[in-house]
């Protein structure tokens, strides 16, 4: 387990009707949106600016 999967920011549910490719879709504009984060936000979140980097820049195919 990582820092991020044990952060719940809101409950949400990964796309299963569209897929593998709406999986795909939903990590990428996900991971997206965290990198586009500002430090107070992460702090909301209780994330680290190198924690959001790592996760942001994993590739939509990598859980």
């Amino acid at each position: 387990m990582n820092a991020v999967s044990e952060v719940h920011l809101r409950p949400h549910r990964q796309p299963t009707h569209l897929g593998r490719l709406g999986l795909f879709w939903h990590r990428s504009r996900s991971r997206r949106a965290l990198l586009n984060l500002d430090a107070r936000q992460l702090d909301d979140v209780g994330l680290s600016a190198e924690v959001a980097r790592h996760e942001g820049r994993k590739p939509f195919w990598r859980s």
